[in-house]
């Protein structure tokens, strides 16, 4: 019992389009070729976009998948499967579209609405399969439609909200559906027509009592009423361009009066709200005036404290008012007098706005607010440097303060250098003024007055001097004598500067590993001397000097270079020394050689002698002299009397040194040997 699968096939009956709801089969067919003809069973699989959807066993070559109403659902990718005996074959993938859709069912929430409140709808479209897309449409009698569209993810069946707007009177609702499909979007037909009437509520009625024309002091009534079928949800706003006056809920009548002043006059608005619709009536009220506001008048606006004020309230063309004044104040309005004229003596104190108000019939009008400014007289400046030293380096700016205790503001601050104003400056106390041009001759002429609006005028400070500082410019050192000391000798070190404001911080340094200070002293002059006594070999090196004064900057010199030598004296006990070893050392030689001589033994204290000098002369060592140019400076450079600065000059130190300098040395003597 030998089989193979030839093919396995998948048709569709009538035909792959199939009109909704009409029948339809889906065939999966097995050709199969046998040795023989025996029966074998068949396990029919048919799936639909990869699910299945049908199954059977079958001793026959066909199945049969029999849909008795076709949907939109069904369309898809068909194939099939089948399995005999172990073996197993598919078919082809064969595409079913059922063109059209079921025709969406829509329900409403209500037959009659009122303006404002909600109409919810529901559309479904059964035997669909979700996604699908819902499409509302609102028809108004005479009106476009409007559409809301709503996509459906996980269910055949969608919800919306209308509002019954103002206006509407019988509303016309339908839906329709639409899925995607192979070849683009598939719509279905439209629902059921669902009609909801509407009932409008009627636009408000506004009045006024007794006439919208009235005049100032005379009361005013408004009434704002409305007729609406259901009282639920309304409420009546009263009110005056952008600011309401009076509010009512769930009534029908609102009620608002008030004594009408020429501010009152304008357009009055009564609005009717329910839900999300709102009808308005408007009313223009025009109120005439009863009398003109007053008018405030002083003697004197700005006045010196201890003077007296008059303050005057007066309506033009009306008699018959009652004044009173009043001072304006952040807590409120002080009153000073129920008259018509006030008069006060004032002190600074007393400064600030005043009104008159005049009452007529209850009517309250208020004049525009009067500034009276009372002023104290200024105290006499103060002039300062803000450092609070009055000295300034040369070059540096100099900050100065010009300070009235006393004196009522605004101030106007004046400030003078020599002659020459400088700066001009309004404010309550104290004002600054940066000089920033210093010359060297800007010892003092500083001042500065302070004025107010007192009648008493301008107060001006003492004279401020101020010192001016000059940095200290270009150090120089130098030394007697210069280069070379003799040791235990003494050495005059000096340090000058070029320039700088006395007195002058002169310090001496010696360079090591760290700078070592060696005197330091303080001058009323532009140089100095510092004497130091008993040189020693210790001692030689490298010397500077550093000078400072007020002006804080440290000038440094350049370094010179002092090397301490022995001494003539020391020199000559050495030589003599020397010298006298040698001769010694001579005489001896020569008594060993004539004595030898005498013996006949000639050749031997020759050889003797002069191996004996030849080894003197190894145990002889001088050290080398050190070259010298002869010269020495005595300063930096140059000492001039007149400018009081310091100049060094050459000096020579003597005749030139050519012969040998014979330092410390070492000498050893051998005893003879007398058999040798």
């Amino acid at each position: 019992q030998v089989f193979t699968f030839n093919r396995v096939e998948i048709k569709v009956q009538p035909s792959v389009e199939v009109e909704n709801g009409a029948p339809m089969s889906i065939i999966c067919h097995a050709d199969i070729s046998k040795s023989i003809d025996f029966r074998l069973k068949h396990n029919f699989t048919i799936f639909k976009d990869g699910k299945l959807v049908f199954t059977t066993v079958s001793d026959k070559e066909d199945a049969r998948y029999e849909i008795p109403v076709a949907k939109s659902s069904h369309t898809g990718d068909y194939e099939c499967t089948v399995k005999a005996d172990g073996k197993l074959g598919f078919s082809n993938s064969i595409y079913v579209w059922v063109a059209g859709m079921t025709k969406p069912i829509l329900t409403a929430d209500k037959k009659e609405a009122l303006e404002g409140e909600v109409v919810k709808l529901r559309c479904e479209l059964p035997e669909e399969v979700p996604p699908l897309e819902f499409f509302f449409r609102k028809t108004k009698i005479n009106s476009a439609a409007k559409e809301k569209r709503v996509p459906e993810r996980t269910q055949n069946f969608s919800e919306v909200e209308f509002y019954v707007e103002e206006g509407d009177n019988i509303l016309q609702f339908d839906c329709f559906g639409k899925r995607q499909v192979r070849s683009g979007w598939e719509s279905s037909q439209y629902s059921n027509t669902t009609l909801v009437t509407v009932k409008p509520f009627i636009k408000p009625t506004l009045i006024t009592k007794p006439s919208s024309n009235v005049t100032e002091g005379d009361r005013i009534e408004f009434e704002c009423s409305t007729v609406v079928a259901q009282i639920r949800n309304i409420e009546i706003i009263f009110q005056k361009n952008r600011t309401i006056l009076n509010s009512v809920r769930e009534k029908k009548f609102l009620n608002y009066s008030t004594v009408a002043t020429q501010e009152d006059s304008g357009e009055y608005l009564c609005k009717v709200e329910q839900g999300a619709v709102s009808k308005t009536t408007k009313l223009n009220v025009f109120v005439s005036e009863l009398f003109p506001k007053p008018t405030l008048s002083a003697s004197m606006t700005n006045l010196d404290e201890s003077k007296s004020l008059i303050l005057s309230c007066n309506i033009k063309g009306f008699r018959g008012a009652n004044f009173s004044i009043v001072r304006k104040s952040s807590s409120g309005d002080i009153l000073l007098e129920k008259s018509r004229v006030f008069e006060i003596k004032v002190n600074v104190n007393d400064t600030g706005s005043y009104t008159c108000k005049a009452e007529v019939k209850g009517i309250v009008k208020e004049s525009k607010p009067v500034r009276i400014n009372v002023y104290a007289p200024v105290s006499k400046p103060s002039l300062s440097v803000v450092s609070g030293s009055p000295e300034v380096v040369l070059g540096k700016p100099l900050q100065l303060i010009c300070h009235s205790v006393m004196g009522t503001p605004p101030k106007t601050f004046t400030f003078y250098k020599g002659d020459e104003i400088k700066k001009i400056v309004t404010n309550d106390t104290y004002a600054t003024f940066l000089d920033e041009d210093i010359g060297l001759n800007d010892n003092g002429g500083y001042k500065c007055d302070a004025r107010n609006n007192h009648s008493s005028g301008v107060k001006t400070s003492n004279i401020l001097n101020v010192t001016v500082i000059v940095p200290i410019r270009d150090a120089s050192m130098g030394s007697i004598p210069y280069g070379e000391v003799e040791v235990g000798s003494d050495t005059a070190f000096l340090c000058s500067v070029k320039e700088g404001s006395l007195p002058i911080d002169f310090k001496f340094f010696k360079k090591t590993d760290h700078e070592v200070l060696l005197y330091e002293v303080r001058e009323y002059s532009d140089r100095t001397i510092w004497h130091k006594k008993t040189m020693k070999r210790k001692d030689t090196g490298t010397y500077y000097c550093m000078a400072s004064n007020r002006a804080s900057v440290d000038v440094r010199s350049r370094p010179i270079t002092i090397s301490v030598i022995l001494a003539a004296w020391q020199k000559g006990v050495i030589a003599a020394f020397v010298l006298t070893a040698m001769a010694g050392a001579g005489a001896v030689a020569l008594w060993w050689f004539l004595r030898k001589k005498k013996k006949g033994n000639e050749w031997f204290p020759s050889l003797c002698l002069g191996t004996n000098v030849l080894q003197l002369n190894l145990h002889f060592e001088k050290l080398p002299r050190q070259p010298s140019d002869g010269n020495f400076y005595s300063g930096s450079g140059y000492i001039e009397d007149n400018e009081n600065h310091m100049k060094s000059t050459d000096e020579s130190k003597g005749p030139d040194l050519e012969s040998a300098e014979v330092d410390y040395t070492e000498v050893e003597v051998s005893t003879l040997d007398p058999h040798r």
